[in-house]
């Protein structure tokens, strides 16, 4: 692993006009708000740097997110939150007509993103299409059911393919565990919508109005934020409170532009005072 030095990170700092941030492992963990994070978005905010949070966590609806950050502290409309549900919903919805019979394997975010205005029809192993994403209640009924469709002919999209989930008491399975145990059953792989694809990042870039030699990917995943951002021709930077450690980093063909231990340093740029 190659330490930043702080002129890398002050010359990436000087170019960025936004951020796409992720949130898992970034923002918080579970229900913990990590390190600097309030500090870091005000410093955002007094400076005029627009941002959106773009996360693969399937699990929550983006009001939903909203609601767990007004929690602790951080005031962040909906509008600002793009989640891989969402995206997902999009590019299904693009690709298949109203009324298509959609099984659904994941919790009632995802649920609500397929289902609210009536557009898809929920479905079990007669569906024409599989949506898989995180699934904290998951039974092997969920897993029959979806195995059935996918191998009667079904089309698969997952919301994303992160195989680990960070909480305040470890890692967990993630969405990529699903999709894992219905590659086993099926012999078939899906469509992943979320990141390492670089959709999210550039609806996040279309949303913020920006471009991408001028915008920040900030997430703590090699294998899904750093590499979508790069994918998509974003400047990265690693953080290392969530799921990357530095022997992955160290293994890793993933070379981010900046690696940060947390968010202290970006404080310190935005603000002029030195944290800690």
């Amino acid at each position: 692993m190659t330490a930043t030095t702080e002129t890398e990170l002050n010359n990436l700092l000087e170019r960025a006009e936004s951020y796409v941030i992720d949130m898992d492992g970034v923002i918080y963990r579970g229900d913990l708000c990590l390190p600097y994070v309030p500090e870091f978005l005000q410093a955002l905010e007094a400076r005029g740097i627009p941002y959106l949070m773009a996360t693969n966590n399937s699990t929550k609806s983006p009001q939903e997110f909203a609601d767990k950050l007004q929690k602790m502290g951080i005031d962040l409309g909906a509008d600002r939150i793009l989640t891989s549900s969402v995206a997902t919903r999009g590019m299904v919805e693009e690709r298949y007509p109203k009324g298509t019979g959609v099984c659904v394997v994941g919790m009632a975010a995802l649920h609500a993103a397929m289902f609210d205005d009536g557009y898809f029809v929920p479905a079990g192993k007669d569906a024409q299409v599989v949506v898989s994403g995180g699934h904290f209640g998951l039974t092997y009924d969920d897993l029959r059911k979806a195995c059935l469709a996918i191998r009667a002919g079904a089309d698969w999209f997952a919301t994303n393919g992160d195989t680990t989930f960070p909480t305040e008491e470890g890692i967990i399975p993630g969405s990529g565990a699903i999709i894992a145990a219905l590659h086993a059953a099926t012999d078939k792989s899906p469509v992943v919508v979320g990141k390492p694809s670089t959709g999210m990042i550039e609806e996040a870039m279309q949303s913020l109005g920006t471009s991408a030699p001028t915008t920040i990917m900030l997430g703590d995943r090699l294998d899904t934020d750093i590499l979508a951002g790069e994918r998509a021709g974003l400047p990265t930077m690693l953080v290392m409170t969530g799921v990357t450690d530095p022997a992955e980093l160290e293994s890793s063909d993933i070379t981010p532009d900046v690696i940060i231990d947390d968010l202290a340093p970006l404080v310190a740029f935005y603000t002029g005072q030195v944290t800690g």
